[in-house]
């Protein structure tokens, strides 16, 4: 029984190192195959068990196929910008090219070499189409993502990536900025509260500016719309007056030059209706008194912090209520010194409303906000951080006038830095809402970020003025990002996401059922699909413009092929010693 039992395990033999040639034939024939994952043959003894152990009985031998589908192949980079290669675990997920319609099984491969086909549907070398998430028109600029695409972890949530639709774009503005310097010594331009509405407290539109800046935005029909923004210095909303007579100096006497007051000349200042004050100090102008002896009385109302005077770059007395809600009264005393000044009526100053502390625009202008002033560290016109020269009107005129889009103030602390808090989304910007071009195109919203704007004192400058938008372009080209995003570019300078890749990962992907074009679906012993974004869990990260060539060692299969070929020559053997053996078993007479 042994004899013939010999033989039989020398033909197991045969058809076990046959099984593993064919192993190795297949590996070598897919060398320069995409994404090909070698196989290995694994022999296992079968062993019959005898009952008396003084006999034995031979077995055979059995050879299993082991998929190499986790084993890295080499990163080769290519020049297609579609071309996408996965380092570390995971495989894409496709369909094959009758599954448009979304019906039949999904395959996963390793083959990232992918195209554009006749309909503009993105497929891999082997022609099977590639599936992946659809990012949501909010969330494709990626300089202006929304984040309200939802990845659901399902196959049922991806869908073919259809580039066809993508030939050409234009971009609505959503958001700008300027980055500007604007003049301290500019010469402010004083609010006449008896000529404006109660709740305005601004320079009548139109006036002169002292600078402005044309921002070009694009509205949702890709036409370009100019938005210019005027600046104006303006003496703030508190109540001010600028005296006329100008080219003084702090150190000027009040009896010579331009200033010839008599003896004792004096005028009176009144805050918010209190006891007027006597400037200068006591009444009595001595030829040692100076312009700048004017400015330290005024300043010295009320303990300080009541009345400001100052000399602005024309040299003129400038005189203002610090609390912007508080009246300014100055009036003559018995022996003229106001008229000095070139003042030849009382002034009495009444503001009309309080500083733009929510600083809402109201109609006839669109429904826009201007940043709030500072709460930390209290730049607000109650406290001694406030800055009361800083004051600047905000036109921004659209490009039918010819009523302004929107105004408001903007204020600058002390130190040159924009006196404003950001909003709840941490933003420092004038918010223009419903803006209608007149043209068809959509109402749109635009924030304009002014973080950087400045004021000191010299040229104006600015730094930057940019926006999202931009005009109709077409498509320039496709690709695929290390984050796994496919991407259209367009002619027009802009980038859109259109998919995202999921990688796909199992449990046993050894296990996995191999079928043509060099994939792969699931099987009982591979365990369900875990879909991943690039990077993230078990999933491998994404190489751009690259290739993951075939697995296969040409070495290792050649060594492994001279193995394989003795092994089969050895059983051969066998068997012609068998045969022999039983030849000289029919010679017994």
């Amino acid at each position: 029984m042994s004899l013939f039992g010999s033989l039989y395990t020398a033909v197991s033999g045969i058809g076990a190192q046959s099984q593993a040639t064919a192993i190795i034939s297949n590996n070598i024939a897919n060398v320069n195959t995409t994404g090909f994952k070698r196989s290995e043959a694994a022999f296992a003894a079968l062993v019959t068990v005898e009952s008396a152990s003084a006999r034995y009985s031979p077995g055979a031998v059995t050879v299993n196929r082991l998929q190499q589908v986790n084993q890295q192949g080499q990163i080769a980079q290519t020049g297609s910008t579609l071309d996408v290669a996965i380092s570390g675990d995971g495989l894409f997920a496709t369909r094959n090219v009758n599954s448009l319609d979304q019906e039949g099984d999904f395959q996963y491969t390793r083959n990232g070499q992918f195209n554009e086909d006749e309909n503009g549907i993105l497929q891999n070398s082997a022609g099977q189409f590639l599936y992946g998430f659809p990012i949501d028109p909010l969330d494709q600029d990626p300089n202006n993502s929304a984040g309200v695409t939802i990845f659901n972890p399902d196959l049922s949530a991806l869908v073919p990536i259809d580039v066809s639709l993508a030939q050409g774009q234009s971009r609505l503005t959503t958001e700008g900025t300027l980055g500007i310097n604007l003049n301290a010594d500019e010469i402010a331009t004083q609010v006449d509260y008896t000529a404006v509405a109660p709740d305005e407290q601004l320079v009548p539109f139109p006036a002169e500016t002292d600078f402005s800046r044309t921002l070009r935005v694009y509205d949702s029909l890709g036409s370009a719309q100019d938005l210019t923004f005027e600046f104006i210095k303006i003496g703030g909303p508190q109540a001010v007056t600028v005296l006329p007579v100008g080219d003084l100096e702090s150190a000027d006497f009040l009896s010579d030059g331009a200033l010839t007051s008599a003896t004792g000349g004096f005028f009176n200042v009144s805050v918010n209706g209190a006891a007027p004050v006597q400037v200068p100090t006591g009444g009595v102008v001595a030829d040692v008194t100076t312009v700048f002896d004017v400015i330290q009385s005024i300043n010295d109302i009320g303990g300080g912090g009541v009345a400001e005077a100052y000399l602005n770059a024309d040299g003129q007395l400038v005189v203002s209520a610090v609390d912007p809600t508080q009246t300014l009264d100055l009036t003559e005393g018995t022996t003229p010194l106001l008229a000095d000044f070139g003042q030849s009526t009382p002034v009495s100053i009444v503001p009309t409303g309080t500083p733009p502390t929510a600083n809402t625009i109201i109609p006839p202008f669109n429904d826009s906000e201007f940043p709030q002033l500072t709460i930390d560290p209290f730049d607000t016109p109650t406290s001694g951080a406030y800055n009361s020269r800083g004051w600047w009107q905000v036109n921004v005129v659209g490009p039918n006038g010819p009523v302004p889009l929107t105004q408001g103030l903007i204020n600058f602390n002390a130190d040159g830095s924009l006196n404003a808090q950001a909003d709840l989304d941490g933003n420092t910007d004038i918010e223009l809402r419903n803006i209608d071009f007149g043209n068809g195109s959509e109402v749109q919203d635009i924030n304009i970020n002014i973080d950087g704007l400045t004021q000191f004192s010299g040229l104006y400058n600015v730094s930057v003025a940019s926006q999202n938008g931009a005009e109709l372009g077409l498509r320039t080209g496709l690709e695929i990002d290390r984050e796994g995003f496919v991407n259209a570019r367009f002619s027009n300078g802009t980038l859109s996401r259109l998919y995202k890749l999921p990688i796909v990962t199992f449990p046993s992907a050894v296990n996995l059922q191999e079928v043509s074009s060099t994939a792969y679906v699931e099987s009982a012993e591979s365990g369900g699909p875990l879909i991943q974004e690039a990077g993230q869990g078990r999933a491998g990260f994404l190489e751009t413009a690259a290739i993951e060539q075939s697995n296969v060692d040409l070495a290792d299969e050649f060594t492994k092929l001279i193995v394989t070929q003795r092994a089969f020559s050895a059983n051969t053997r066998v068997i012609t010693t068998v045969d022999q053996m039983t030849e000289d078993l029919l010679r017994l007479r």
